[in-house]
C-alpha cells in the first residue's frame, strides 16, 4: 500500500495524516487511547485523547496528565485524518477509534466483547475497509456461557461459602471486571473490596455510573462485623499475606483463561467462573464480519491460528506484532 491510513512504527499504531499514534507502547507527542488498561493506556506521553468516559480512571491511573476528552460518535479532525469513537464493550469507557483518510477508513478496536454486560457502553461494529482486532480469545475453544448463567454460577458459590461460614474470595482486575462482578451478585451479604478496587469504584460512582454498595478492606477491619461477606481483589491478592486475616475462605477466580483447565489447576483457586471482558471466538469471527472489513490485522493474542483461519475464509488477514498484553498479567486482566 503507497499512502496507507495507518502504519505499525516501533512505538505503536501511527498515523502520519494526522502525526498521531493509537495505544504507544513508547513517549509519543499524541496518543489516541482506547481504554485505560495499563497495556494500553502508557505514562508518559505528550498529550492524550480518549473518551469522556474513560478519562477519570486515566488521571486515576496516570496522575497530572494533558487530556483531551471525545464523546462516543463525535468526529474531530486531526491534521488530515478525521477520527471518532466507538463503543468497544471492553471495560467503562472503551472505544474503537476509527480513522479517515481521503474516504479510506481504518478501525483499530482496542480490546472488545460484543455481549452487553450492562455495565460498559454496548460493543457497536463499524464499517469499514481495515480493521484491527485483538486475538486474546482466538480459538475455537473459547465460547463464553451467557452472563445470567455465569451469574448463576457466582451467586450460588457465594452462598455455598457463606452456609459453610467461609468467606468467599474472587480474583478479578480491578478496571472493569471487578465492577462487572459486581453487578452479576445478589444480596446476599455484604461485599468488601481491595483497596484497588475500591479505588476505582470510587473514579467510576464519582461519574454516576451505578455500583452495588462495598466496604474497603483496611488494615484495622473487623472481618466478624461482615459474616457471610464476598471480597473481590485482583488475583494476586488472593494467596498474599493480606488474604489471611479472612480465616477460613474459598477462592475462586473469573477469567476467561478459566476456559482452560491448565490455567484453572495453575491457579490452585477452589473454582473457576469462565467470565471474560474480551470476545470468545464467535464474538471476534461475528464482529469482523460485521465491519465488512476485507483487511484484518491481527494483534496479541492466538495471532497466527486466527489470521490463518481468517485467510483461510476469504479475508486478507496478516498478523501485526504489537505490546499488548505485555504491561500486565493477561491472566488477570482477562
Amino acid at each position: 500500500m503507497a499512502n496507507p491510513v495507518l502504519t505499525f512504527r516501533p512505538e505503536g499504531i501511527y498515523c502520519p495524516a494526522g502525526d498521531f499514534y493509537i495505544d504507544p507502547w513508547r513517549h509519543v507527542d499524541r496518543a489516541l487511547i482506547t481504554h485505560a488498561h495499563a497495556d494500553h493506556a502508557r505514562s508518559g506521553m505528550g498529550h492524550y485523547m480518549c473518551t469522556d468516559i474513560a478519562a477519570p480512571v486515566m488521571r486515576h491511573r496516570l496522575g497530572e496528565i494533558s487530556i483531551d476528552t471525545i464523546t462516543y460518535g463525535q468526529t474531530r479532525t486531526i491534521g488530515g485524518a478525521t477520527v471518532s469513537f466507538h463503543p468497544a464493550g471492553h471495560v467503562p469507557g472503551s472505544a474503537q477509534i476509527r480513522v479517515e483518510v481521503a474516504g479510506e477508513i481504518w478501525v483499530v478496536s482496542g480490546d472488545y466483547k460484543l455481549e452487553d454486560d450492562g455495565l460498559s457502553t454496548a460493543f457497536e461494529p463499524v464499517t469499514c475497509h481495515h480493521f484491527i482486532t485483538e486475538s486474546t480469545f482466538g480459538l475455537p475453544v473459547f465460547r463464553w456461557q451467557p452472563q445470567r448463567d455465569v451469574a448463576r454460577e457466582l451467586n450460588a458459590w457465594w452462598q455455598s461459602c457463606a452456609a459453610q461460614g467461609k468467606t468467599a474470595m474472587l480474583g478479578a482486575y480491578s478496571l472493569g471486571k471487578a465492577q462487572r462482578l459486581m453487578t452479576m451478585l445478589g444480596d446476599h451479604g455484604p461485599i468488601l473490596t481491595h483497596g484497588a478496587v475500591e479505588g476505582t469504584n470510587a473514579v467510576l460512582r464519582a461519574q454516576g455510573i451505578a455500583l452495588p454498595d462495598t466496604v474497603q478492606v483496611t488494615q484495622d477491619i473487623n472481618i466478624k462485623e461482615y459474616p457471610g461477606a464476598l471480597v473481590i481483589a485482583p488475583p494476586s491478592a488472593l494467596n498474599a499475606t493480606w488474604a489471611r486475616k479472612f480465616g477460613p475462605r474459598e477462592t475462586g477466580f473469573a477469567s476467561g483463561w478459566m476456559a482452560l483447565r491448565g490455567i484453572r489447576r495453575r491457579r490452585a483457586g477452589d473454582r473457576g467462573f469462565v467470565v471474560s471482558d474480551h470476545a470468545d471466538w464467535s464474538g471476534l469471527l461475528r464482529a469482523i464480519t460485521e465491519t465488512d472489513a476485507e483487511n484484518i490485522y491481527v494483534t496479541h493474542g492466538y495471532t497466527e491460528i486466527f489470521a490463518r483461519y481468517l485467510a483461510e475464509n476469504g479475508w486478507q488477514a496478516q498478523i501485526v506484532q504489537t505490546e499488548f498484553g505485555e504491561a500486565e498479567d493477561t491472566e488477570e486482566a482477562a
